[in-house]
């Protein structure tokens, strides 16, 4: 079986997208195509349009006006360029902006990598939020928000509901704690049974897990995202200027 990585659709519209922007045939100040002509024109879902859109309003090549439409702004400055990293996006995006289902919410015993990151005692109890992701009706990734248990209390993480706002934003609001900079970490493995049945992949083919430990100013840790993408849909991307 090939290994060989084939972008979402999305990300192969957003592609596409910049590549007719730099080519000039979408001029800076221009009204960027309709969805219903992006559809049209790409054979596309609706959610897979929306969400190219949205890569590149956040990249900083596109804008919206309320009643116009979308305008080109033309390729943006490198700082523009760089993606949010997965951890950061799933911190600060609505969950209810993305198509997924939260598939586990409570405590359990903090696995020894989340421990470790929580600097949490061995076998201790945390809290996790667990949502599977899904693009172009295709799982595409398992994220899960792990806590300690004070941190999930009087909150509305144990909704089975998506939320209207970010993480960060609503644990912020409401416990007042104050995420300062994630600590990323990439490694690669292969997925338990329970993650290929619902990643809908391959026992073989490998994950890429990226954790982010979370921390305030001090440097004590708040909370882990861990993100879990089938390695055959996925590639991580990054800019970045020469200095």
């Amino acid at each position: 079986m090939s290994l060989e990585s084939v972008p979402p659709k999305y990300a192969q519209l957003v592609q596409t997208l910049q590549r007719r922007i730099e080519a000039g045939d979408y001029p800076p100040g221009t009204l960027l195509p309709s969805e219903n002509q992006l559809i049209q024109e790409f054979s596309v879902s609706r959610p897979t349009v929306v969400a190219a859109l949205r890569v590149l309003r956040e990249q900083g090549w596109i804008e919206s006006q309320q009643g116009k439409g979308r305008f080109v702004r033309g390729r943006p400055a490198m700082a523009s360029v760089e993606q949010k990293r997965p951890g950061q996006a799933y911190l600060t995006t609505p969950e209810n902006d993305t198509t997924g289902d939260v598939v586990e919410v409570g405590a359990v015993t903090a696995p020894n990598r989340v421990g470790v990151l929580l600097d949490v005692s061995p076998k201790s109890k945390v809290f996790v939020r667990r949502r599977l992701i899904v693009r172009d009706a295709e799982p595409t990734e398992l994220v899960s928000l792990w806590l300690p248990l004070d941190l999930s209390g009087g909150t509305d993480l144990t909704s089975g509901e998506p939320l209207r706002q970010g993480l960060r934003e609503h644990l912020q609001a409401r416990k007042g704690v104050r995420f300062d900079h994630i600590v990323e970490q990439i490694t690669a493995r292969m997925p338990s049974a329970d993650e290929a049945r619902q990643l809908g992949m391959p026992k073989n083919i490998p994950l890429l897990a990226v954790f982010g430990a979370v921390r305030d100013a001090s440097g004590r840790p708040l909370a882990v995202v861990e993100v879990l993408l089938p390695a055959n849909r996925h590639e991580l991307e990054d800019a970045y200027p020469i200095t």
